[in-house]
This record gives C-alpha cells, sequence and structure tokens, in this order.
C-alpha cells in the first residue's frame, strides 16, 4: 500500500470517527438543550410562518429549519419527540444537520493547514486534533448556531487560500467571499475570518512598499499579484450582496421591521445586555479566560438517582493547553524569516476573532473563542509535525507522548460530551476545578 492511500485512508478513518460520534445517541434528552430554546424554535417557526424576532442574523435558523423539515419525514422513536418547538418534533429532526456539518470541519481546518504548508503530515495531525476536540463535538450535537458560522467562515478562509494557488483565481475568490457573507449570516462575529484576511493582504502590502524580498512563491507575493479590483469585489461586494439576499425570507415571513429596522433592533439588543458577566448568566465569561478554558459552559445537567447526566461545552484540556501554547510559540516564529509568512497568517487570523471581545462589555462565552481556537490547532499540528520530523528520537518520543495524552483526555472527558450517565465520583473526577461546575 503506498503512502498516498495510506494517507487516503487515515483522513477517511478521521471523517468517519468524527462523523460517528456526533451521530451517536443523537436523540437522546428530549429536551431543549441550553439555546435550543432559541434557535430550534426559530427554526420551526419559519415552517409554521409564525412571527418572531431574535438577536442574530437568521441564516442559522433557516437551516435548522430545512433540518427539521427533511427530518420530519423519518420515522422516529415517540419517546424521542416533543411540541416544545411549537409543533411535534424529534430531537433527531432539529439536530441532525448540525451533526453533519460539525464532521466536516476537521477537514476544512485540515484542508486550511495544508494550503499553508503544503504538508500532508500537518494536514493529517491538524484534522486529527480537530476531530478530538469536546467544545466543537458538543456544539455540533445540538440544534445551535456556533457551528455554521465556523464553518462557512473556515469555508472562505480555505478559498482564499485556494485562489493563491490555483489558476482561476477569480472563482476562487468569489466562493470566498460568499462564504464570508454566510458566516456573518450567522453571527455578526463572523466577520473576524474577513477582518483577518484583510489584516494579511495589508501586512503583504505593506512588505512589498517596502521594497523586502520576497519568493515569487511566497504567500504575501502571490496575494499582492491578486488585481485590487478582483479583491474588491470578491471580499467586498459579495460578502455584502450574499448577507444582504440571505434577509429576504425572514422579512418575507416577518413584517415588523424592514432590513435596516432589524438591523437597529438587533444593535440595540445587544447594547441592553449590560451588568457584571456573573449579574447575567452564571457561565459568562471575559475573553482572557478563554485562553486556559476558565469557564466552561454547562448545557444539560440532570441526576437520576445516583446517577449524573451531563453535557459540558468544554475543550479537550489538554488539545486545549498545548494548542494555547503552540500559538504563543509561533508568535515567536514571526523572527524566522523561513517560517514568517506561516505564523503571520495565523497570528493574524487568531488575533481578526479574539481582540474584537476585549471591548465587548455584553455576557461572553467560552464558546465565543471557537473562531480563534481554531487556528491554535493549526499552530499546534505545525508544531508537532515539525518535532516529529526532527533528528532527536527524544524530542520525537516526547511529543509523541503529548499526542497519547491527547487522545487519552479525550477519551476520559467524552462522557460528558456525549452525556453518558456518570456516578458522582466520576463526574467530579472530570470537574478537576471549581469553576469548571
Amino acid at each position: 500500500m503506498n503512502s498516498q492511500v495510506k494517507f487516503n485512508l487515515s483522513i477517511l478513518a478521521i471523517f468517519l470517527f468524527s462523523l460517528g460520534i456526533r451521530f451517536w445517541n443523537l436523540s437522546q434528552f428530549n429536551t431543549l438543550v441550553f439555546d435550543e430554546v432559541y434557535y430550534a424554535k426559530y427554526g420551526n417557526e419559519y415552517l409554521i410562518g409564525k412571527n418572531f424576532f431574535q438577536s442574530h442574523p437568521p441564516l442559522s435558523q433557516y437551516l435548522i429549519a430545512i433540518s427539521i423539515w427533511i427530518g420530519s419525514h423519518f420515522p422516529a422513536d415517540p419517546e424521542t419527540i416533543n411540541n416544545l418547538t411549537g409543533s411535534l418534533r424529534s430531537t433527531f429532526s432539529y439536530r441532525w444537520l448540525n451533526a453533519l456539518t460539525g464532521s466536516f470541519i476537521p477537514l476544512i481546518i485540515g484542508g486550511i493547514a495544508y494550503q499553508l504548508t503544503q504538508r500532508k503530515t500537518v494536514f493529517l495531525i491538524t484534522t486529527f486534533l480537530a476531530s478530538l476536540d469536546g467544545l466543537f463535538l458538543v456544539e455540533s450535537r445540538y440544534a445551535l448556531n456556533n457551528i455554521y458560522l465556523i464553518l462557512f467562515g473556515l469555508s472562505g478562509q480555505l478559498f482564499f487560500l485556494l485562489a493563491l494557488q490555483k489558476n482561476y483565481k477569480l472563482n476562487w475568490l468569489l466562493l470566498s467571499g460568499v462564504s464570508f457573507g454566510l458566516a456573518a449570516n450567522i453571527k455578526w462575529n463572523g466577520l473576524g475570518f474577513l477582518l483577518g484576511i484583510f489584516i494579511f493582504i495589508g501586512i503583504a502590502w505593506l512588505i512589498k512598499l517596502l521594497k523586502q524580498e520576497q519568493s515569487k512563491d511566497n504567500l504575501w507575493t502571490k496575494v499582492t499579484n491578486l488585481r485590487l479590483e478582483d479583491i474588491f469585489i470578491a471580499l467586498i461586494v459579495f460578502p455584502l450582496v450574499t448577507y444582504s439576499l440571505l434577509w429576504i425570507p425572514h422579512l418575507l415571513v416577518n413584517h415588523q421591521y424592514n432590513f435596516w429596522q432589524v438591523h437597529q433592533e438587533i444593535w440595540s439588543f445587544h447594547q441592553r445586555i449590560k451588568g457584571n458577566q456573573s449579574d447575567v448568566h452564571p457561565y459568562c465569561s471575559p475573553w482572557y479566560s478563554w485562553l486556559v478554558m476558565g469557564r466552561p459552559v454547562a448545557y444539560y445537567f440532570e441526576r437520576v438517582d445516583d446517577k449524573i447526566y451531563d453535557v459540558h461545552a468544554m475543550g479537550n484540556p489538554f488539545l486545549w493547553w498545548f494548542s494555547t501554547g503552540a500559538i504563543l510559540v509561533v508568535f515567536s516564529r514571526l523572527f524566522n524569516r523561513k517560517e514568517r509568512v506561516i505564523s503571520a497568517y495565523l497570528i493574524c487570523n487568531y488575533i481578526a476573532n479574539l481582540l474584537p471581545w476585549l471591548k465587548i462589555s455584553r455576557c461572553t462565552f467560552l464558546y465565543h473563542y471557537m473562531a480563534a481556537y481554531t487556528f491554535t490547532w493549526i499552530a499546534l499540528a505545525w508544531l508537532l509535525a515539525d518535532g516529529l520530523e526532527s533528528s532527536s528520537p527524544i524530542y520525537k518520543n516526547c511529543l509523541r507522548y503529548l499526542i497519547i495524552l491527547i487522545i487519552f483526555a479525550f477519551i476520559h472527558w467524552l462522557p460528558i460530551y456525549l452525556g453518558i450517565p456518570l456516578s458522582v465520583r466520576d463526574y467530579y473526577l472530570r470537574m478537576i476545578f471549581p469553576n469548571w461546575i
């Protein structure tokens, strides 16, 4: 079996693992979990033609409505059906599309890693690490909107990088712009993915104006070879048009506000969410706590006799902490000429998706870090690939043990990602910090 076949089988195995674990017992908890009380209900209200207002753009609710409509055509166990959305619906009907969508995230982030490094090892490690994260797993198993934001934002990034590598650049750029428009229509902070691209483009042009020496294969050089009018059309006009057009179905159903008024109402809604974080919601967390996963979010908790059913929106702790360390190491690689371009790309996008939260006064949650977090996986995979290809046996073995530790951590915390019942003792073995509970 040649190396390409092994590589393809490895990627397929990771995808099937991601798919299987997201669909495993997906119909459990016959209720609305966490923000399903909003998004699943809104999705159903599109189907029944009910007017409503909600605090984010409508695309995720369209997708959940599609999920419900398709899912409702399949038979369901009566014990998984409820009327909490406003109609009799199965839990599977409003969750399955999220699970399917989340299964592709590891492949997309792996594709970005490959386009940056042109190394299959980095692709494989990034994809593998992404499949072992708990926060993304939990977000994929319920009718929530964050997984769609990540899907479209990362797709925009991948299409942009493909535009730099392929001959038909404008086609890929246009797809990138459409994807960024889709991300913005999930949540406005989806524009962080586009902001990271613009920061990178700005640095590329600054380097060109300073007449710094560049290789013709350098990403910065390829960026400056793009026509400015193509960038304007693809990355400004197309996202704006895509974002605006997606409002039409919502406005046809909801006549309370026009296009401009609904944006004013959304802005006013978020401006009204003030006060100390803990006063607004017990699981609010400031941005700096996200770097160490200081305050995960309990999405579901139920105690039945001596068993605890818990769904915790938290990452794989060791993957999280090592990834934070990796992005800090990548900052130091800016001083290495050969590694500067990749480092700059990761840092631009990490900062673009993290630093805007510094100025946000409303209650924020750990899942707001998901966009920035994805770029730390690439940073860690890049460092691991370099280390595993080094000539030092001791260094290689240490990194292998690190990967094994991440795998075992995923297995250890898996019950609180999937809601598998635990004894009280086993539950507290996983809540190792009081602030996690």
